[in-house]
């Protein structure tokens, strides 16, 4: 595994070695040691967690304010323009964003730290997102915001208007979300 830089030096890319021929392939989607290795990082995963979304589905800009997640995220089949967002007030990073896409053939990931707002588009007619957490889940702390906010300005590969649910249609402005210090 390698860990690849993005414009946020704490939003990394992951690339497993993955051992392929006409028969298929193999690749270990996560390994602790080579986690920790590949990212000088020490985290440890609590939850697993899978969707399935068809095409043109939006999901975000998701949160935990208290148990904030630092997330583990990739594609089993299909493809998504997965993206963080910087949402602590001290980094020099505060309201940027990093986008990849994360594709069923690509195998890479993406490691999305807790202080991040986090959200994807599917591009395909169907995708298989899976990810693993450090927190669990806590509906009475997670927060939304917009996917469309201007002030962050993310440049969604969107053809037609997503498809959101009525918590992500109701996301609001970095500048209104509660947020990290």
């Amino acid at each position: 595994m390698i860990a690849i830089a993005t414009a946020i030096p704490d939003v990394l890319i992951l690339e497993p070695k993955v051992f392929g021929d006409e028969r298929g392939f193999f690749f270990e989607s996560f390994n602790q040691e080579a986690f920790n290795t590949a990212t000088g990082l020490d985290e440890t995963f609590v939850q697993d967690n899978h969707s399935r979304s068809a095409k043109g589905v939006l999901r975000g800009l998701h949160y935990q304010l208290q148990q904030p997640q630092g997330k583990l995220v990739r594609v089993v089949s299909g493809a998504v323009f997965d993206v963080a967002v910087d949402i602590r007030k001290s980094s020099s990073t505060f309201g940027k964003w990093v986008g990849v896409e994360l594709t069923e053939t690509n195998h890479r990931q993406l490691w999305v730290p807790a202080g991040f707002a986090h959200g994807f588009v599917v591009l395909s007619e169907t995708a298989d997102f899976l990810y693993k957490t450090t927190e669990y889940y806590a509906p009475q702390h997670e927060r939304c915001i917009a996917w469309d906010d201007p002030a962050i300005g993310i440049a969604w590969p969107c053809t037609e208007a997503p498809k959101l649910s009525t918590k992500d249609q109701l996301g609001l402005s970095l500048e209104a979300a509660e947020s990290f210090e």
